[in-house]
């Protein structure tokens, strides 16, 4: 039995390009379907206009009120189409998704003039739909397995690559992991701090990433699918799956090296040595005696070690720009995953060329 138009679609989102399937609207394909989801949420946030510190009939008037404001959108946005005021939509556009960010910041305004939680709640759901449209539209979870799946095969050359790197970069990091200064600033800087300049790097690395990409998907593109050109939608699709590939090699290799140096500092760094560089012997997590002597993990070795994995992803991420021929065997694995589903493409194409 031929393959049906259907069931490339499916084989396209398996993939992690649903993109690639003609007439794809983000209203029609993404946000109606989540449409459940989002009303739940909805609902829950306009509910939620009360606050902890008051009675509980100005909470249940606040939830009222909230309530009101809900039903009275819903009954504009229902007004708009022509339908009953109280239906549930059938298709979502742009007006119902300004809705769902902007409405429910309204209840905390106006019944307690709560101004940070009105923000918080605004830009939450614009982030929430974002996501929404990452997961359902762009299949995110499918890139993630399909770049997961490839990954054993891509290690071997991303070893290749370090294999040539590694001189430089363990001179590098361990220069860094044996200085006072980095100990001193990683050990005392707060979490929250931590946590910035981790995204910090990421973002770097991912800035660097993001400027090769179109590049890259340029030439997948001339060998590929050279009679048939992607639209600019379908060489997003194909670019956040490369960068998802290639993201995942350098997450692994930020991890392996955070791993080896947690474990090189639990036997090479003692609480003498820590007392000597931050004048404490530091929160102990875990220690294990081996041959008489204790190997101790710390909160501040941690701490340490994953700014080490952070310096380390981020210039792996460079190498893996600049070194010519890991480009070539990387674009090369990629030619073939992607072969076949471009190949399944134009057949896809000619099926649906009669309904166009």
């Amino acid at each position: 039995m031929a393959p049906t138009p259907e069931d490339y679609e499916r084989r396209f989102r398996r993939a992690g390009l649903p993109l690639l399937i003609e007439d794809y609207s983000p209203y029609e394909d993404v946000f109606t379907r989540a449409v459940p989801f989002l009303a739940l949420v909805f609902v829950a946030e306009m509910l939620a206009a009360g606050q902890l510190d008051w009675a509980w009939w100005a909470n249940l008037l606040a939830a009222l009120g909230g309530l009101t404001i809900l039903l009275g959108a819903i009954a504009l946005l229902n007004r708009r189409r022509g339908r009953a005021a109280l239906a549930m939509p059938e298709r979502v556009d742009r007006w119902e998704l300004a809705a769902f960010v902007l409405v429910p910041a309204l209840p905390p305004l106006i019944f307690g003039g709560q101004l940070g939680s009105a923000l918080a709640t605004l830009l939450g759901n614009a982030v929430l739909l974002g996501l929404v449209y990452l997961v359902v539209g762009l299949g995110m979870f499918s890139i993630v397995a399909w770049a997961g799946r490839r990954l054993v095969d891509q290690l071997a050359t991303s070893l290749e690559l370090l294999g040539r790197a590694v001189p430089l970069l363990l001179v590098f990091a361990l220069v860094l992991f044996v200085n006072t200064e980095m100990w001193q600033v990683f050990s005392n800087a707060p979490d929250a701090f931590l946590a910035i300049i981790g995204a910090l790097f990421a973002l770097i690395g991912a800035t660097f990433l993001v400027l090769r990409l179109p590049r890259e998907v340029a030439a997948l593109e001339r060998e590929i699918s050279p009679e048939r050109p992607l639209r600019r939608r379908e060489r997003f699709n194909v670019g956040l799956v490369m960068f998802v590939s290639q993201g995942l090699q350098v997450v692994l290799v930020s991890l392996a090296v955070g791993a080896f140096f947690v474990l090189f500092g639990a036997f090479a760094i003692g609480p003498a040595v820590t007392d000597a560089w931050i004048g404490g012997a530091g929160d102990q997590l875990l220690a294990v005696t081996l041959f008489g002597d204790e190997a101790r993990v710390t909160v501040e070795l941690l701490e340490v070690s994953g700014a080490i994995a952070a310096f380390s992803g981020l210039y792996y991420a460079i190498a893996v720009l600049t070194d010519s021929v890991y480009r070539a065997e990387f674009l090369e694995e990629l030619e073939q995953s992607l072969r076949e589903t471009f190949v399944a493409r134009a057949d896809y194409l000619r099926l649906r060329a009669p309904e166009s």
